[in-house]
């Protein structure tokens, strides 16, 4: 199957003084590749001004704005039409000998960042106890094992909005079982990395069933790379495999390297950001894989 989402996502940056010079990078155009389609892209900013597009070095769509002007306020909205699917079906198992095939993979210089700890997905004391105390270990195969890791942090920990915020350590959510999205998906990349599996963050959105329209915000899950499979998704926050229903915006080693907006701005004050995201499941069709 092939879902079609119109995307919009809103955010506002108000800044308790007049600010000036405000530049900011933006992750807020989807992916491109064979399992997704950008049909149509926009971003439009009050105040108004350039905007100018890179690609990063993992390969993200970003942008960069400068409104030098004084603002009391900074506007964005990005709106996409993306297509979603069809998606390649994974494997239950990769068989005999799958662990040595990734020890000897690890080393090209796609996966080595993602096999090793980064800001917000590294060894720490609190994960060695949260692993013991849960049983957490890998098994015989490495597939299996990270469909396995999916479901037992899906069972352990609590999705509770308000309870971390986007620069929170992974023990924040170890010590209370209590988190977001992309608490679940730095704790399950720091453990595959542990393992010796290359697992990458990835942030988008989670589409609403056909018919439906969410208010929502952005969503993240993890991507791992396996042996004669490539990367394969898993949400541990729904306990699922990525599937039609996850758009991909961007991938990292972890939130540090894909936020949606980061930035500076010359001001006496401080600012506050409102987000807003707004997605519509507006078709689909029956399709063999392209």
């Amino acid at each position: 199957m092939i879902f079609t989402y119109a995307i919009e996502h809103n955010l506002r940056f108000e800044y308790a003084e007049p600010a000036q010079d405000s530049v900011m990078t933006l992750y807020v155009c989807p992916v491109r590749d064979r399992a997704q389609l950008l049909r149509e892209f926009s971003v439009h900013t009050d105040p108004d001004g350039a905007l100018f597009e890179f690609i990063d070095s993992f390969g993200n769509t970003g942008h960069f704005l400068d409104r030098p002007r004084n603002h009391e306020r900074l506007s964005i909205t990005a709106r996409s039409v993306v297509e979603v699917g069809p998606l390649a079906s994974t494997p239950e198992r990769l068989g005999p000998g799958a662990w040595e095939a990734l020890q000897s993979a690890v080393e090209t210089v796609e996966l080595w960042p993602m096999v090793h700890p980064s800001h917000f997905a590294g060894r720490t004391p609190a994960l060695d106890r949260f692993q013991a105390m849960h049983d957490i270990a890998p098994g015989d195969d490495p597939l299996a094992s990270a469909r396995d890791l999916c479901a037992r942090l899906h069972r352990v920990l609590e999705y509770a909005p308000g309870e971390t915020r986007v620069d929170s350590p992974i023990d924040r959510i170890i010590e209370t079982g209590r988190g977001v999205c992309q608490d679940y998906a730095h704790v399950m990349t720091a453990i595959l990395r542990g393992w010796g599996i290359p697992c990458r963050y990835v942030s988008g959105y989670l589409g609403p069933p056909a018919g439906g329209v969410a208010q929502c915000e952005s969503h993240a899950w993890v991507e791992c790379w396996f042996p004669g499979v490539g990367w394969s998704g898993f949400d541990p926050t729904n306990d699922t495999a990525a599937d039609e229903r996850h758009i991909r915006v961007a991938v990292g080693r972890d939130y540090a390297d894909v936020p949606p907006a980061r930035g500076v701005f010359h001001g006496a004050g401080g600012s506050m950001l409102e987000t807003e995201v707004a997605i519509e499941r507006i078709g689909e069709e029956a399709s063999v894989m392209r």
